[in-house]
């Protein structure tokens, strides 16, 4: 084996075959071209600028798409014992239905009540936090009696007023889109349970060569076990997770301990931010609960106590490194997606990055891409 660097037999007509050069890259041979640079830059653009204006469409295939991945392993296991596709689709989908509904009809009444109480809360921070900031206060003012004299005095101008749209109007208005959505999602999700792998040997089938047919069949069946995996285990993780944290603050004393369950298991969908918004949700409500501000500080600690063991043992563990990402490139994909679809694509950031890191590492040419993801 020939170790040094690549050549090729040049085609020299009578040359002898033994003679070897340096093969040139062909990006080195070939002169720098701007058109070129900024026709794929425009191409990449008009990509990112679909996708965005198409979200109330794409949105909906995406979310049926990985739900699938999620309920499909359950669909095949009724499967196994006779029961058709299309039944255990329908069933289901009844079920997700009737959790949503139970979901929203339970945590409702006391989520707005919460919501209209989260200024008092904020309020009340800020009146237990006096003694803090008295001495803040006494350093800045000592800072600014010197910035005084250093700097003129200055006219306030007054502030303009702005009429701002009310919350409720924007609701109202989204609605609609919403709930057109959710019924789109809702259907498409049962199509994808009832013909499971019907749509994967259509796209097969029309691939034109026997390696592209392979190799589309190695990554779909790839995607699909791992973000399946990745889903139910996350979902089992979080469930857990909620529980956990629900039952100690309920026992605490913490009204609501439904409620805050269910918030800690949605938002540990989303890696960091979600944790930082969860501790910083349960601050607020426990301030309004209790008098004390040191009993009060117990609650987000007991969140952060079961977040950081389940960040850095529970999960590590159980998922191990199969689908190991980027830190950095999870929080961008979370802004990204996030200012493309809004919340839902948010929690759909991370099983995006995670298939496009499989369809990469299935890709000769784009496997240096995956590897920089890992």
């Amino acid at each position: 084996m020939h170790h040094g660097p690549v050549v090729t037999i040049a085609d020299t007509g009578g040359a002898p075959e033994s003679t070897p050069r340096i093969r040139v890259p062909d990006l080195l041979r070939r002169p720098f071209d701007v058109r070129s640079v900024a026709m794929t830059g425009l191409f990449v653009l008009a990509i990112f600028y679909t996708i965005y204006f198409t979200r109330s469409v794409l949105l909906p295939v995406v979310l049926a798409m990985l739900l699938s991945y999620l309920f499909r392993p359950i669909v095949r296991a009724f499967l196994r014992v006779r029961i058709p596709t299309p039944l255990t689709a329908a069933l289901v989908l009844i079920a997700l239905i009737s959790l949503i509904s139970y979901g929203v009809s339970a945590l409702a009444t006391p989520i707005a009540a919460w919501v209209q109480q989260v200024p008092a809360g904020l309020q009340q921070l800020q009146h237990k936090l006096v003694p803090v900031r008295k001495s803040i206060a006494q350093v800045a003012q000592a800072s600014g009696e010197l910035e005084k004299l250093a700097t003129p005095e200055v006219k306030t101008k007054p502030t303009p007023v702005e009429l701002q749209r009310h919350p409720l109007n924007e609701i109202l208005y989204s609605t609609p889109e919403f709930v057109a959505s959710l019924v789109l999602t809702l259907i498409l999700l049962y199509f994808l349970l009832a013909y499971d792998g019907v749509f994967a040997a259509k796209l097969v089938k029309i691939l034109p060569t026997l390696s592209d047919k392979k190799r589309a069949v190695a990554i779909l069946n790839d995607i699909e076990a791992q973000i399946s995996r990745y889903l139910f285990t996350v979902t089992i993780i979080n469930l857990c997770l909620g529980c956990a944290v629900g039952t100690t603050v309920g026992i605490l004393g913490l009204r609501n301990p439904l409620m805050w369950a269910a918030l800690v298991a949605a938002l540990n969908f989303v890696p960091y931010l979600g944790a930082l918004t969860g501790i910083l949700c349960m601050t607020i409500g426990a301030v309004l609960s209790f008098d004390s501000l040191g009993f009060a500080l117990i609650f987000p600690a007991v969140y952060l106590g079961f977040g950081t063991l389940e960040g850095n043992f529970v999960t590590p563990w159980v998922m191990g490194r199969s689908l190991t990402l980027n830190p950095v490139l999870i929080l961008l994909s979370i802004a990204f997606w996030g200012w493309m679809w809004g919340i839902v694509g948010i929690i759909l950031a991370v099983p995006i990055l995670a298939a496009f890191k499989i369809f990469c590492a299935h890709v000769e040419q784009m496997a240096p891409l995956a590897e920089f993801l890992s």
